[in-house]
């Protein structure tokens, strides 16, 4: 260790020292022995000179991110985060000012139904236990390593959930037999593929591409044109089958889409009670300026308030695409934001149960 910190001075006064003139090396193309030993010992030199200089502007990549979401320039430049405080439910950071200053809290955007004054708070008895869904050999019985998966058996189950998947969409919608996704067509054909982005950033309606299956395409991929369609709701992963035109090959044209196969309602054994009232939530769960987790302590007093006898919380507590995370600003790591989120959810729900 003490050799390793000696020679770092020195390593880097010689190389401030050398000034590169076109005159002092040979030719890029030609080298001799003593030449290609000069580079690489120039090229160890700058390895260890950029493990203790911060890189300069000019040598940062540019994200491949989507064009819908540019980096906002008030988010540059924010100093890290301060440390979680055990007890306080969120980092000691400034809470968010648009989300604070939202319009329309607590409104109701959209219902399904007619059902004329239901209450929604629980009738205060607790009618309904929680169980694991299906067989019990199907049920994980020891911890297990998530994404640690072989890429192949991934692989070969997204192609059999594909295929599965486009025979109920074939059955359901009265389709006839998938084309080629790359397939050259100036008459409207069907193709069945995976929905995908083409960039690292959200998807949008310009960076849309379906991967088609094994059976029809081999796993070949091709931008998709949505401008036809009036509405469409798309995410990355969603198998389904699309309608259109394909004359060049290359891109898509889409004129439909089918999707949406429902799924048939589970037939309970045993009868349910009168009433249950049942909460689910999405994440993420911080507002995309900050990780001070309002929503969630929003929906926490709801649930304080209303008492549901179930609660379905969905994640991602917190996005992976958010700027705090991307610029590894979260003053811990991803397990203890989480645990803290958990403590946080047991303390302040350990009231609602009787």
């Amino acid at each position: 260790m003490c050799g390793s910190l000696t020679t770092c001075p020195q390593v880097l006064s010689r190389r401030s020292s050398r000034v590169p003139r076109r005159g002092d090396r040979p030719h890029r193309g030609l080298h001799d022995i003593q030449s290609l030993q000069d580079l690489l010992e120039e090229e160890e030199e700058d390895e260890l000179l950029d493990a203790y200089t911060t890189p300069s502007k000019g040598a940062r990549k540019r994200s491949n991110s989507s064009p819908e979401q540019p980096r906002h320039k008030r988010l540059l430049g924010r100093s890290p985060l301060g440390a979680f405080s055990p007890g306080s439910f969120s980092p000691s950071v400034t809470p968010s000012r648009h989300y604070a200053s939202r319009g329309g809290r607590g409104d109701v955007v959209a219902t399904f139904g007619d059902a004329p004054g239901t209450l929604w708070s629980s009738l205060g008895t607790p009618s309904c236990t929680p169980r694991l869904f299906g067989p019990p050999e199907r049920h994980l019985s020891k911890p297990y390593k998530f994404m640690f998966q072989k890429p192949l058996d991934v692989r070969e189950v997204m192609l059999w959930r594909m295929e599965e998947l486009g025979d109920a969409l074939k059955r359901h919608h009265q389709l006839e037999d998938f084309a080629p996704v790359t397939l050259p067509a100036q008459e409207p054909v069907t193709v069945l593929g995976q929905i995908a982005c083409d960039s690292a950033g959200k998807l949008n309606a310009h960076s849309v591409l379906l991967v088609g299956d094994a059976a029809h395409a081999g796993g070949a991929q091709i931008p998709l044109d949505l401008s036809e369609l009036t509405e469409f709701s798309l995410f990355p992963g969603q198998i389904v089958a699309l309608e259109g035109t394909n004359s060049t090959g290359r891109r898509m044209r889409v004129t439909r889409i089918y999707e949406g196969v429902p799924l048939p309602f589970h037939a309970p054994t045993e009868p349910l009670p009168d009433q249950v009232s049942v909460l689910v939530a999405c994440g993420p769960f911080t507002p995309s300026d900050g990780v001070a987790f309002e929503p969630l302590r929003d929906l926490l007093d709801v649930i304080e308030r209303d008492r549901p006898d179930l609660c379905l919380l969905l994640g991602p507590f917190l996005d992976a695409r958010h700027e705090q995370v991307q610029r590894c600003e979260l003053p811990g790591s991803f397990g203890e934001v989480f645990r803290l989120c958990l403590r946080c959810i047991l303390d302040s729900t350990r009231s609602c149960v009787p």
